[in-house]
């Protein structure tokens, strides 16, 4: 024998299934977004970073007739790293000064990268170049 006391439940309606897929999908695809960009402006950062110590490195195998080469070089890494805060760009350069010499010129600065407030990580983006004074 059938009971038919019970009732038959139907889902013919779909209307908000789209949307509720979408509320639970959005904070990992929001999270996955700011991560992107914090990644990003790190390492545009660190290119920056790179370029300016390469401009100063060169800046420095032609500079050695300068009354302050060092501080030359400085000028030279600070004004290619222009888009970075100045006041965190660490700057130092080594040489004897004495023709085919090495120069190594190295930059630091610092970084953070943070979701939603959160630090995931930081530290200190390095670079150094060297090349020979002319």
């Amino acid at each position: 024998m059938k009971n038919t006391n019970r009732r038959k439940i139907e889902f013919r309606s779909q209307k908000g299934q789209a949307v509720t897929e979408f509320a639970l999908a959005l904070p990992i695809l929001v999270l996955l977004l700011f991560a992107v960009i914090q990644f990003g402006i790190t390492f545009n950062n660190y290119v920056t970073l790179t370029d300016a110590t390469r401009a100063g490195a060169r800046k420095a195998a032609v500079s050695r007739q300068q009354s302050s080469p060092s501080a030359v070089v400085t000028t030279a890494v600070r004004n290619s790293a222009a888009n970075l805060t100045q006041s965190n760009l660490n700057v130092s350069v080594t040489s004897t000064w004495q023709p085919g010499a090495d120069v190594t010129v190295t930059a630091t600065y610092p970084y953070q990268i943070k979701l939603l407030g959160i630090p995931l990580k930081k530290g200190n983006l390095k670079s150094t170049t060297t090349e020979r004074v002319e």
